[in-house]
């Protein structure tokens, strides 16, 4: 069996073929109607309307088969494509590109094959009208003609639906822009607003809660509640009650997330959810609530806006502006907290060392500057991790990397105070008040441990420790911890000596 050659410009063809959206469509009674027309014209007992796709020939419609979907190199239509007029082969069994085909050698049986190409304006073949016979069948000059008409019939179907198509999407687009018009004007101000609030430099969590009141109001709603998932458990960041409305917003805060029902299932939602008889809902919780909107905000806790009607209320549904200014809004809410946690994570990842996860010398210049304006004691502490170019030259950089991880993962990991750093290079810190040196020695000790467990080089760590009350300020503190550093250095060099 031999596969047919691809085209010349098979990926014109397979863009001209994608234009049409016609792979794995439902079935058209248009096409129906020309496969049945092919197979009675012909008199052949199967008529099919194929697709070449670029691994695959596939069926739109079809008579007397159930699929003709089958692999490329399988197909009789992916060698009708390479001409402009009709292909057929009278005696499939005895050719020999075909002898060993499946659809010869098993179902169904093909003995005579006919296929007149569907040929776009753009004058690429992106298929087959075809006919089969499982026994001899010859065909004659009128029969071939009538199979290029159908064809033709078939190729002008699929232009109108394209059309129709493109018409559908032009014309939903345009009503879309409309709409989108006539809401940006009815509610231009409160989205102004609601945009002005999320650009102020407030905390995130303050401003989504003005925001929510501004919403709130223009939705003639009750209650407005600022959600977020740190965890598996929802915890009410911030809430929002109409003036002159009794009860207590703050005590439904404290005791929802408490409660399961409806909002404890939502901490994946993408899509806003409004229930209009939150009452007559399995999971309802709260017998005077009536209406209920759902908007996820995004972010990196899953923040989502949850927006309230008690029963009673005199608007008895969430009508369509409703639902369009809170989607609007919660859509510039959701931009500038994620705005927000961007701007956090680059200035995280601006404080961080790439290597060891632990915070860099930006950190700890800031976090060193900090302690010593705040006129508490403190220690700090400047080790060297002793080995790194030995492990580099005899086991390479990556094992060198690997070293620096282990040492500096296992230095940040323990709780015995202070914050770890890495300064740069093989040289780290740990700073922080109430540290005990006894305990920092032993906290380097076991980073120590750690960092040799993945070499066979000797590996080590000298540290200096110095106290905050022996120096003027930050810098010469840490001059002071980094001479005595090297001083302990010199002193492992010299005591490692031979005759030592």
């Amino acid at each position: 069996m031999t596969g047919a050659p691809l085209p010349p410009d098979e990926y014109r063809r397979l863009l001209d073929l994608a234009r049409y959206q016609i792979l794995d469509s439902a079935p058209e009674e248009e096409f129906d109607r020309i496969t049945r027309l092919a197979a009675r014209v012909l008199r052949v007992p199967v008529a099919v309307l194929n697709f070449v796709d670029e691994r695959r020939q596939w069926g739109k419609a079809m008579v007397g088969l159930e699929s003709s979907e089958a692999p490329r190199e399988h197909s009789f239509c992916a060698w009708t494509i390479l001409e402009d007029g009709p292909f057929v082969v009278q005696d499939a069994p005895a050719d020999p590109r075909f002898r060993d085909n499946p659809m010869v050698t098993g179902a169904p049986h093909v003995h005579l094959y006919a296929g007149a190409p569907l040929v776009t304006p753009a004058g690429q073949r992106i298929g087959t009208l075809c006919v089969t016979d499982d026994q001899p069948h010859p065909l004659d000059a009128q029969d071939l003609q009538a199979l290029q008409d159908l064809a033709a019939l078939a190729m002008q179907a699929l232009e109108l639906r394209r059309q129709a198509l493109d018409a559908q999407r032009t014309a939903d687009a345009l009503q879309a822009e409309a709409d989108d018009l006539r809401r940006t004007l009815a509610q231009a101000r409160i989205l102004e607003d609601v945009s002005g609030l999320m650009d102020l430099e407030l905390d995130p969590a303050a401003a989504t809660l003005r925001a929510a009141g501004l919403i709130s109001a223009a939705t003639e709603a009750d209650y407005a509640f600022l959600l977020s998932w740190p965890a598996e458990t929802y915890t009410i960041q911030a809430a929002y009650q109409r003036p002159g409305l009794g009860g207590d917003p703050q005590a439904i805060a404290r005791t929802l997330p408490t409660l399961g029902g409806v909002t404890a299932g939502l901490r994946d939602r993408q899509a806003p959810l409004y229930l209009t008889d939150y009452g007559a809902h399995p999971q309802a919780i709260a017998s005077t609530v009536d209406q209920v909107a759902w908007l996820p905000l995004g972010g990196e806790e899953r923040a989502m806006l949850m927006v309230v009607r008690l029963h009673g209320h005199a608007v008895r549904t969430w009508r369509a502006a409703d639902r369009a200014l809170l989607e609007a809004a919660g859509r510039t809410i959701r931009y500038a907290l994620n705005r927000h946690a961007v701007l956090t994570g680059a200035q995280r990842q601006a404080r961080q060392d790439a290597l060891t996860g632990l915070p860099n010398r930006r950190a700890f210049d800031e976090a060193h500057a900090e302690l010593g304006a705040s006129g508490q004691a403190y220690t700090l502490a400047v080790i060297d991790l002793d080995g790194l170019k030995a492990v580099n030259d005899r086991e390479g950089h990556a094992q060198g990397d690997r070293l620096l991880q282990a040492f500096g993962q296992a230095l940040g990991a323990q709780a015995s105070g202070g914050v770890a750093y890495r300064l740069g290079g093989d040289e780290f810190a740990v700073l922080g008040a109430g540290m005990h040196e006894a305990e920092l020695h032993g906290r380097i000790a076991r980073a120590v441990q750690a960092a040799q467990a993945v070499t066979a080089q000797p590996a080590g760590a000298s540290a200096g420790v110095a106290h905050s009350g022996e120096a003027t300020g930050p810098g010469t503190l840490l001059a002071l911890a980094d001479g005595r550093m090297y001083a302990t250095k010199r002193r492992r060099k010299s005591d490692l000596q031979p005759g030592r």
